[in-house]
């Protein structure tokens, strides 16, 4: 079975960023490859309204078997406000916790970010999957496309 990977909008728009297309391009060419599930959100959609065209290209070239969409859903948004209110992030960044939240209920094997202050950061992290666990969901494994390369074996 493939993994399934919740990539946020911050990815997408690494593709076409110096400082991190090193490692996204490669992720992207699995994903295209059909090597993974992309998990398409309705939070990332709206988001991907205010991108660049060459950004929206790139979400539109990948096959559709390859993906599966995500609606936001009282239960995603009650998940994302307890991140809130339990002061794992600020206010403003309630679009991140939606991103985690749908990838947490829907069970992501992965969520891919480029987002270090708000996501792919150790302590928020915790502080995610302890209020995942206390709900009752599984830990949810936040990564940078970085941790997706593949490496040639030289031995």
């Amino acid at each position: 079975m493939k993994q399934r990977l919740y990539i946020d909008t911050s990815v997408f728009g690494g593709f076409f960023d110096e400082e991190f297309l090193e490692f996204t391009r490669p992720l992207f060419d699995r994903i295209k490859k059909g090597e993974f599930k992309l998990l398409f959100s309705t939070v990332t959609q709206e988001e991907l309204n205010f991108a660049p065209y060459n950004v929206k290209g790139l979400v539109t070239s990948i096959k559709a078997e390859n993906t599966e969409f995500l609606e936001a859903n009282e239960e995603a948004v009650e998940l994302a406000t307890q991140y809130i209110l339990e002061k794992v992030v600020g206010q403003t960044s309630f679009a991140d916790c939606l991103h985690i939240a749908l990838a947490t209920i829907n069970r992501a094997d992965y969520l891919i970010s480029w987002n270090f202050r708000h996501i792919v950061n150790v302590q928020r992290i915790r502080g995610y999957n302890s209020i995942n666990l206390k709900n009752g969901y599984r830990q949810l494994e936040i990564r940078s496309p970085r941790d997706f390369m593949t490496y040639e074996d030289n031995n």
